[in-house]
């Protein structure tokens, strides 16, 4: 991977300095012949400048045909243009009268004289003569030249033309020597970048490998493994750190689901290893047939023991399917309160227990599955009843807490350890951990909790000098006024 990471950013790096390379070469070439071309112009000028001052309009001849000092400079500055450009320098008057360095161009180079156009010297003379100055590029004979032309003026009067005549190389210049440099500092560039972007992406590359490594670790089952020390992007390291962050999610999810299998084999191998015990001891006759009845008695509390797990654990793994959707309407949860009490109201008679309706809010309306909160409702209630001895008190409160309802439900039993209170809504914890038979699956709170979780609500245990209060919430329902059969109930109760 870190391969082909390598291989794009470099090819990337490359197209774009040979694009670049490219316009630089064309810019620099551009200003070359722009600057050329400004001085053949600016040596035209000159050329124009002495002859207008050294034309007589009354004698022309002299001009043409009698050597002067003017007539001498004019002669060298001539020689000097074509020893700088290789130029055919023509000078043209009105009366197409023409003084030229021919003999000395023609001795040099006789074909580009030779292949010169003369319909494109009288076009381009005419121009001149109409007052304008020209810097054109021309083919002649096949081979790329740049013709240059000036009016030599005077009094205002143009009285002809300088042309001057070169071949394009001249102007434009060895190629080469331009590329050059550029080819140099395009291959510094690219050793450089190359350099900087390896250590670069090296750098971006080895917290990937490690997550990458890490990764693999995870799917064999090592959920220990972490990203640590991760110095590079801030996209990288919140990569890193939401990795370890799912790692220890995971983690815990794996130790939550060994810790579940176990305790599921526990509490499954408990109550089944009892009753093949007990019906083996009376098969083959250790438990004399006297006694069959209590051990019988002890087969059938395991036998529901093992029901009654199975039945959590079918209620749990139904609770915690993507799919599973609450009933929600209006019902009265005072009204659930009552039934519960009303239910087991034979347990309560036999331990003698008192109970204590608080209902500060009644009816006290709520929106929830009525059938979900009655199964948080009846595991309260059977918890206080199992933890609570004798003459007991079990205390129902319903209240009105602002934004949502809140109902509890307190006793005065034997209460909980302050070391066992963050693990009571663990799966399987039980406050006795021999999980004597008749003390609960350790579930019921687990489903209570998760039920609520359903329902956006919570449940909390409270701190109390006595016994275990719990409290859970539930959203408001539509109020509704109190009616005779509410208040015969609460006489009921």
């Amino acid at each position: 991977m870190f391969t082909r990471i390598m291989a794009v950013v470099l090819a990337v790096i490359v197209v774009l300095t040979l694009g670049f390379s490219v316009m630089g070469v064309v810019a620099v070439n551009n200003q070359q012949v722009t600057g050329r071309l400004n001085q053949l112009t600016s040596d035209a000028r000159d050329v124009a400048y002495l002859a207008a001052h050294n034309h007589s309009t009354s004698a022309a001849s002299e001009f043409f045909g009698v050597e002067t000092d003017a007539q001498k400079y004019l002669e060298w500055k001539s020689r000097k243009i074509y020893e700088d450009w290789g130029a055919y320098i023509m000078l043209v008057d009105r009366k197409r009268r023409v003084m030229d360095n021919m003999n000395l161009a023609g001795q040099d180079d006789p074909e580009f004289v030779a292949s010169l156009n003369s319909k494109e010297l009288n076009d381009a003379f005419n121009e001149v003569l109409n007052g304008g100055e020209i810097a054109v590029r021309t083919f002649t004979g096949g081979e790329a030249s740049f013709t240059v032309g000036v009016p030599y003026v005077r009094n205002d009067r143009v009285l002809g033309a300088v042309l001057i005549h070169t071949k394009a190389q001249a102007i434009e210049g060895d190629v080469w020597s331009v590329t050059r440099p550029v080819i140099i500092i395009a291959l510094i560039t690219l050793l450089l970048s190359g350099v900087l972007i390896f250590f670069y992406v090296r750098r971006i590359m080895r917290p990937l490998r490690d997550l990458t490594e890490a990764s693999r670790a995870m799917t064999n089952g090592d959920f220990s493994v972490r990203v640590e020390g991760v110095q590079s992007a801030p996209e990288i390291r919140e990569m890193a750190n939401a990795f370890n962050t799912m790692a220890d999610q995971l983690g815990d999810t794996e130790r939550s689901r060994r810790e579940f299998v176990a305790n599921v084999s526990h509490e499954l191998r408990s109550p089944i290893t009892a009753i093949s015990g007990f019906v083996q001891g009376m098969e083959d006759g250790t438990i004399p047939p006297e006694d069959h009845p209590k051990y019988l008695k002890l087969v059938g509390d395991e036998t529901r023991r093992l029901t009654k797990l199975i039945q959590d654990l079918l209620a749990l793994s139904r609770l915690e399917r993507d799919d599973a959707t609450l009933d929600i309407h209006d019902f009265d949860i005072c009204e659930m309160l009552r039934r519960a009490i009303i239910r087991r109201m034979g347990d309560l008679e036999r331990k003698q227990m008192e109970v204590d309706c608080d209902f500060r809010e009644d009816p006290c309306m709520v929106r929830a599955d009525s059938d979900r909160i009655e199964q948080v409702v009846v595991n309260l209630v059977d918890n206080a009843l199992k933890f609570t001895p004798q003459h007991g008190r079990l205390r129902l409160i319903t209240e009105d807490s602002g934004d949502c309802m809140t109902i509890t439900v307190a006793d005065n039993g034997t209460g909980i350890l302050p070391e066992d209170r963050p693990h009571v809504f663990e799966r399987f914890f039980t406050a006795d951990r021999a999980h004597t038979a008749g003390k609960g699956t350790g579930l019921g709170l687990s489903i209570c909790q998760r039920i609520l979780e359903m329902h956006g609500q919570s449940i909390r245990l409270l701190d109390s000098r006595e016994g275990a209060a719990f409290a859970f919430t539930l959203a408001k329902g539509t109020p509704r006024a109190k009616t005779p059969e509410d208040e015969d109930e609460t006489d009921l109760v």
